[in-house]
């Protein structure tokens, strides 16, 4: 495990916390901070686990991997998204994701968001998207987000809430889709 002192911090909380019910689910949304380090370890090793499954790796290279790994991302986040909104997901006080949005650019732009399995599909991350969908509409913004191109469930989820790829953007990891207006909201 990585010692969280030696990880760039989260930037101070600049979006209030959001209480909000999803169907019989109350979730909200708090800033991050160091001492979310461990689970969001946890959380980024879940988004990987299909992915180095088949890999005859023994269990602590895939673990050491990881950690190697979440740790680039965070510092990749850090840098390139200095003014995001660094969020956990809280259900009942419990941590069960988070979402970083960066409302600097043009658009806003939905850099990740991530819920632990025991959470996905539950329609959690629909509230979530939609909240931002809805925040974005009332200052007349579009909303951005890339999704991975091995990632059938997510992409199927985006378009649902009204997300267009633009194919002339694909990559060959990911996809770039936008939403525009109020499609996928309710």
């Amino acid at each position: 495990m990585i010692p969280a002192d030696t990880l760039a911090p989260f930037p101070a909380e600049r979006r209030p916390a959001l209480a909000a019910v999803n169907g019989n689910i109350p979730w909200a949304w708090r800033a991050l901070g160091s001492a979310d380090l461990p689970w969001l370890m946890a959380l980024y090793a879940t988004t990987r686990a299909q992915e180095l499954q088949p890999l005859p790796w023994p269990e602590t290279v895939k673990q050491q991997f990881l950690a190697q790994q979440f740790v680039a991302q965070h510092q990749h986040y850090l840098g390139h998204y200095p003014q995001a909104h660094y969020l956990a997901i809280d259900v009942d006080g419990q941590a069960v994701g988070r979402v970083y949005i960066d409302e600097a650019g043009e658009d806003d732009l939905l850099v990740d968001i991530s819920l632990l399995p025991a959470w996905r599909g539950r329609g959690l991350g629909t509230a979530l998207i939609q909240q931002l969908q809805q925040a974005a509409a009332m200052r007349g913004r579009s909303l951005r987000l890339s999704v991975q191109v091995h990632n059938p469930a997510a992409r199927r989820l985006y378009e649902r809430l009204g997300f267009i790829a633009d194919v002339a953007a694909e990559a060959q990891t990911h996809v770039a889709m936008r939403w525009t207006g109020t499609a996928g909201l309710s």
